[in-house]
């Protein structure tokens, strides 16, 4: 029982004692309060108390793309506890085998939830498949979207400002002496690797350099293209790399050793998020930090208003950056021949 109280305090935000006492129903506890208590209940999976089980709490799609990244599944969290404050329940979406964005906004439909919330996603890239997505505007159902997408939809949005995010990691390399830096990105049609690419551009051009098309290479998300994207760029002469994720830079950072190299000696590394546990690599890696509890808070904060029936501009909210500097970028090492 104890766990329990701990664990729905910290989830809400409250005393234990007052999880208590709406477990237990005594006065002295608004009814908001009440409502966030009984959700986190439900989004921790226990049982509410029988006098207490009325109708289930409100739902809201959580739509990610995977979970292999670690920054989704911290994402997540944030997101369902600001949820939980605002007495909502998240069904959690994930890219499964057989089921598509299409499938799942159906399932929701089905679930008569009563608004979606996407954290990456197809709106992101421009090839991309979205005629969904306006089955969520004929049916007028509150919608935000986390991450940089395409202009045509007219859901909110909530975006760390990937522009800012690849000047500081270009700028960084460049303080360090490096003048051949490559970049990692998603694919061609992605618009946040788009953003880090011009801006990625307009920093080297300030420094009167010049990025190379041959020093920038487009792949997937994840370890594995990272890995072989790096290879690549160090067939090239490249001595430090900005990725567009952390699973892509730890990808650099193996094919580097793979190559008989060592990071940061010959090859500087950075990545993108932030994500659990960079510190504790090896080396640490230097990355550029999104503010996600900010950002899903303010993408929470924007659905519950969408759902209360409050106006809600379409904009773009832009969330700044920082720079972490570990131990992944170092001095440029002696041109090799």
């Amino acid at each position: 029982m104890a766990g329990r109280l701990t664990e729905v305090a910290a989830k809400v935000g409250v005393s234990e004692a007052t999880v208590s006492r709406v477990l237990n129903g005594r006065p002295g506890v608004s009814a908001a309060t009440t409502e966030a208590v009984l959700t986190a209940l439900d989004v921790l999976g226990y049982e509410r108390p029988t006098k207490l089980r009325g109708e289930r709490a409100k739902l809201v799609g959580l739509v990610l793309p995977e979970l292999q990244n670690p920054i989704f599944p911290a994402f997540a969290d944030v997101v369902g506890g600001s949820l939980a404050q605002e007495g909502l329940t998240p069904v959690l979406c994930t890219h499964t085998v057989g089921m598509s964005e299409a499938d799942y906004i159906q399932l929701l439909f089905e679930q008569r939830v009563s608004g979606v919330l996407f954290a990456g996603g197809l709106y992101s890239g421009k090839d991309g498949a979205h005629d969904h997505y306006y089955r969520l505007v004929e049916r007028k159902l509150p919608t935000v979207l986390v991450n940089a997408g395409i202009d045509e939809l007219p859901f909110p949005r909530v975006s760390c400002d990937d522009g800012v995010a690849a000047e500081q990691a270009v700028r960084h390399l460049l303080s360090l002496g490096h003048t051949r830096v490559g970049l990692i990105l998603g694919p061609p049609d992605h618009v946040p690797s788009l953003r880090k690419l011009d801006a990625a551009r307009a920093s080297m051009k300030v420094a009167g350099l010049e990025l190379p098309d041959d020093h920038i290479e487009y792949t997937r998300h994840s370890l594995e293209g990272g890995q072989a994207a790096a290879s690549r760029l160090l067939g090239r002469g490249v001595t430090a790399v900005a990725c567009a994720s952390d699973p892509m830079a730890l990808g650099a950072i193996r094919a580097t050793r793979r190559a008989g190299l060592s990071v940061p000696k010959d090859f500087s590394v950075v990545g993108y998020d932030d994500s659990a546990f960079m510190n504790c690599t090896d080396p640490p890696l230097t990355t550029v930090r999104q503010p996600i509890e900010a950002m899903g808070r303010a993408a929470v904060d924007l659905l519950a208003g969408l759902i209360a029936g409050s106006p809600v501009d379409p904009d773009e909210l832009l969330f700044e950056p920082e720079l972490v500097v570990r131990g992944s970028t170092g001095p440029a090492p002696v041109a090799r021949s």
